[in-house]
């Protein structure tokens, strides 16, 4: 089964709608499966004293710090969500947003959302993951700042309530933008993967693209990647973004890779196969040989091509009689 590519659009539209559909084209045209936002009513998601994280205040000129603020000039109502799905159908992409808060499930429950992505920062919110479990849909779990035991919790609350697991994909994410390298940890993906026997894949934050390529290579089924169309353009996540050419390039690799893994069966390529006869070598004369010579390392060789015999049965060849004369270089 391909990768399923999301492109994480996040915020990155900074509020407008011409925006939004611009960075829908650039997934299109990248060839992401989907393109994703987010959903949320500032007031039913942060407290008004909250105060934006480390990396929001740097990459932001303002000096308001209000995280509810920020959050106001971001959201997307129905009536813009509509308008989105209406553009990404036409654009032959999936439309994905994640949800927030309790209001925003059922706002996107009722636009027909397929897929529920559930972020880092909901895994311990218990009534949350109910009500999505009880929507019985396909869900993308991140598990950033998240230990083991928590995404165990979280897993259970999802399938009591209802969720099918093998309708769970967990995505291993760390939350820094960007994220350290020595921080990603990409073997803990594995680890969720063997611990609950679910589908597994990464939620990317670092700078450029060859953690997400690795994480394919690695058996990661999902990938999710924020883009935008310009890092230096304002917002709290366009930093730690891809631009379009680089968000292409991923999607490209990601391809590639997906084909380079093969069958897992060891034997010779149909491309490779012509080569065995020039690459590898049979068992020859080195000099003439008249027929009832003993043969010997002294009267033997092994050269290319193949098509005589075997070197792998030199032991057999060794002190056996010519059986007729032979002329340098050629087979025994």
């Amino acid at each position: 089964m391909s990768v399923f590519i999301i492109a994480e659009a996040g915020v990155n539209h900074n509020g407008d709608i011409k925006l939004a559909k611009e960075l829908i084209d650039v997934a299109v045209e990248a060839g992401a499966d989907a393109v994703k936002f987010q959903t949320f009513k500032a007031k039913n998601l942060v407290s008004k004293d909250a105060q934006k994280a480390e990396y929001q205040k740097k990459n932001m000129k303002d000096s308001d710090n209000s995280q509810y603020n920020m959050l106001q000039k971001l959201e997307l109502d129905i009536n813009t969500h509509i308008e989105l799905i209406n553009y990404c159908n036409s654009k032959n992409i999936m439309f994905l947003s994640t949800p927030f808060d309790l209001d925003s499930i059922d706002l996107l429950d009722d636009l027909k959302l397929n897929i529920f992505k559930i972020p880092s920062g909901e895994i311990t919110n218990l009534p949350y993951l109910r009500k999505i479990g009880a929507l019985q849909k396909e869900v993308i779990l991140s598990t950033g700042m998240a230990d083991i035991g928590e995404i165990e919790d979280a897993l259970d609350i999802l399938i009591e309530a209802g969720t099918l697991k093998e309708n769970i994909t967990v995505l291993h994410a760390n939350t820094m933008y960007p994220t350290p390298m020595e921080d990603v940890n990409l073997r803990a993906m594995i680890t969720i993967g063997n611990t609950f026997d679910v589908a597994y894949g990464y939620s990317d934050h670092t700078l450029g693209i060859e953690v997400p390529i690795g994480a394919v290579a690695m058996g990661a089924s999902v990938i999710e990647k924020h883009f935008t169309l310009d890092k230096n353009m304002e917002g709290p996540d366009h930093k730690a973004s891809l631009e379009p050419k680089e968000l292409k390039d991923m999607v490209k690799a990601i391809r590639n890779i997906e084909v380079a893994l093969g069958s897992s069966v060891k034997k010779p390529s149909r491309s490779e196969t012509p080569n065995i006869k020039i690459a590898r070598k049979s068992i020859v004369a080195s000099c003439s040989i008249k027929q009832g010579e003993i043969l010997d390392e002294s009267n033997l060789a092994i050269k290319r091509p193949s098509g005589g015999i075997t070197p792998m049965r030199w032991d057999e060849v060794i002190g056996t009689m010519a059986s007729r004369d032979y002329r340098e270089d050629e087979f025994i």
